[in-house]
């Protein structure tokens, strides 16, 4: 029994998050005037996947958690042993990415704007990028990654809309891809 006027809830059937991600990234980016190259896609999915949990969106310190402090870790990051640095950079990157890309709504009408964790991320992965000259057998894969990082966040940004039911479709994002992309 139900009403005509009654809405519908729909439900997202994958065998993970980061597939579900993956797919929509992949929908969107089809769109575009100029596509990411499926690893990037791949990469963008596994880093919504990792801060699915949102403990490792936030770090502890002294028994407090609290937001990361990008800037303050990235200079740190040159003081560091290599793997930690590593980690660290990457880090770095992956968070402004999801920043930038998913949550960029959240940073509306704050000091610290999108710009500044744009530059974070695109510095933080092309550090990364001379301790890790190559991935998923791209060489300079992070470098490419930090090259299109405003391409990567304006994606991210689609799926943001879309998963959280704020009316964007399909059909749509061809043209706020192509804008994006080619403004």
């Amino acid at each position: 029994m139900s009403g005509g006027n009654q809405p519908t809830k729909s439900f997202v059937i994958e065998n993970s998050l980061q597939s579900y991600f993956y797919t929509q990234l992949q929908e969107f980016n089809e769109k575009s005037l100029e596509p990411l190259p499926n690893e990037t896609i791949y990469y963008s999915s596994l880093v919504m996947d990792k801060f699915g949990d949102a403990g490792k969106y936030f770090e502890t310190i002294e028994g407090k958690v609290r937001d990361k402090v990008l800037g303050t870790k990235l200079l740190e990051a040159s003081q560091m042993t290599r793997e930690k640095k590593k980690r660290t950079l990457k880090d770095i990157g992956d968070t402004a990415l999801l920043i930038c890309g998913f949550f960029s709504d959240s940073l509306n009408k704050k000091i610290i704007d999108t710009k500044y964790y744009q530059e974070l991320g695109q510095t933080a992965y092309r550090h990364l990028n001379s301790e890790v000259p190559s991935a998923y057998d791209i060489p300079s894969f992070f470098k490419i990654l930090s090259f299109r990082f405003d391409q990567v966040t304006t994606v991210m940004s689609l799926v943001s809309e879309k998963t959280l039911n704020q009316g964007i479709d399909s059909d749509s994002a061809y043209l706020i891809v192509s804008k994006k992309i080619a403004g």
